[in-house]
């Protein structure tokens, strides 16, 4: 091939890709968004399945394991039905098990988000209000973006990062003022589920860069079969703790374990695939005030309008990192 029949292409092509990775861009921030707004009642839902101190319902470490093993007995099935489709042919009748050098990741994606995250958010949730955890939580997205900084070598421009601690700093001010400067034990566990999900999060996408959001989630919830099963069943409360349980505590721990643990993951890793963990992530800071404002109905929790102010100021904070410079993702 001689370079004049090649060269007309290169121009039309320089000029595709810029449009193909805005696209791509736009269709991961619209996933992760997806993933925000069923990820956002993971609080009220939880709150609902463990109750509080003074009418508990459901154990959390049973709320905990039982979300991941329901969740890996689904992931189980879906794998199984995947792997007659035309496109895993070479699959056909049994999941293809993943590469092994994906394992660690997918190792780390369950200490994170079957494990860490779920863990402490149910024991956290036991001694404070679904929204005192909704706003602490909210310093997830910045550290969901230094973990990718870190693990996946992404870089943004100062003004994504001023963008991100901005908005951190408006959600610890909203927790700070809110909560009357408050600080209770049950925080250190937020911290802890802040942080361990933030680095599940950061190896569930560098697993689903080489097999799909669906597939990752799938195969991380499989893996912790093994774990997540028994340690539901030894964590089982008596039987009369469990028919004691209300329906909506139920309706709670269906919810976590089929949305939360399982179908949300299914558009949240695919938007961090695509958009970037750094931008994508930052949609997380809309997280808090959807559930607080979930947390009216389903809780009976009063909703201040000094709540509906730092969600707009952090809604503007969002919209504006959204459109600062950041490289694309890492296939790595």
């Amino acid at each position: 091939m001689t370079p004049a029949v090649a060269a007309p292409a290169a121009p039309a092509d320089a000029a595709a890709r810029p449009d193909a990775a805005h696209g791509a861009a736009s269709r991961g921030f619209a996933w992760g968004v997806l993933g925000v707004l069923v990820f956002a009642l993971t609080m009220p839902m939880t709150r609902l399945a463990v109750g509080s101190e003074a009418a508990p319902q459901l154990p959390p470490a049973f709320v905990t394991a039982g979300r991941a093993a329901v969740a890996g007995l689904l992931s189980l099935a879906w794998l199984w039905l995947a792997a007659g489709r035309p496109d895993e042919a070479r699959a056909r009748g049994r999941p293809h098990l993943p590469p092994r050098e994906l394992w660690p990741a997918l190792a780390v994606s369950a200490l994170g988000t079957v494990l860490g995250f779920p863990l402490g958010l149910a024991m956290a949730l036991r001694d404070v209000p679904a929204m005192h955890a909704s706003v602490v939580t909210g310093v997830m997205p910045l550290c969901t973006a230094v973990a990718a900084a870190v693990a996946l070598g992404q870089r943004a421009s100062a003004g994504f990062w001023l963008c991100a601690v901005s908005g951190c700093a408006l959600v610890v001010a909203f927790a700070f003022v809110a909560g009357g400067g408050r600080v209770v034990a049950a925080d250190g566990w937020l911290a802890f589920a802040v942080v361990t999900g933030a680095i599940g999060y950061v190896a569930g996408v560098r697993a689903s860069l080489h097999l799909g959001a669906e597939r990752a989630i799938c195969w991380v919830l499989v893996l912790s079969l093994p774990l997540s099963l028994p340690a539901m069943l030894a964590a089982a409360p008596p039987a009369a703790v469990l028919q004691a349980a209300t329906p909506a505590a139920w309706a709670g721990f269906a919810y976590v374990a089929v949305f939360s643990m399982w179908l949300g993951f299914f558009a949240w890793y695919r938007g961090l695939a695509l958009g970037g963990v750094l931008r994508v992530s930052q949609a997380q800071l809309a997280q808090p005030f959807i559930a607080l404002v979930a947390a009216v109905p389903l809780l009976g929790e009063a909703l201040e309008p000094l709540t509906v102010g730092f969600a707009i100021a952090v809604a503007a904070v969002v919209f504006a990192g959204k459109r600062m410079p950041v490289a694309a993702p890492t296939r790595g």
